[in-house]
């Protein structure tokens, strides 16, 4: 599944990261230029950018939803007691 500008834009405001954050949760893997250029949706990243923005946020909690009639989202997991 690949993630829209919107979620992850979503994500990052769940988070309460700054794109720059964002950039260093990949490893280093994604320029903060490709960031903002994909969140203001003026690119379409290639895969292995996707790949590692969706790491980066699910390593942290988020966990994405796909399009289910109500349109895609995003929300933190659950903390297990």
């Amino acid at each position: 599944m690949t993630i829209s500008p919107a979620q992850c834009r979503a994500a990052r405001g769940l988070l309460g990261w700054s794109q720059d954050e964002l950039t260093v949760a990949t490893g280093g893997g994604v320029a903060k230029r490709s960031l903002i250029r994909f969140e203001q949706g003026a690119t379409s990243p290639q895969p292995r950018t996707i790949d590692a923005i969706r790491s980066a946020l699910e390593a942290a909690g988020v966990e994405f939803i796909p399009e289910n009639g109500g349109g895609p989202g995003v929300r933190l997991r659950g903390r297990e007691t």
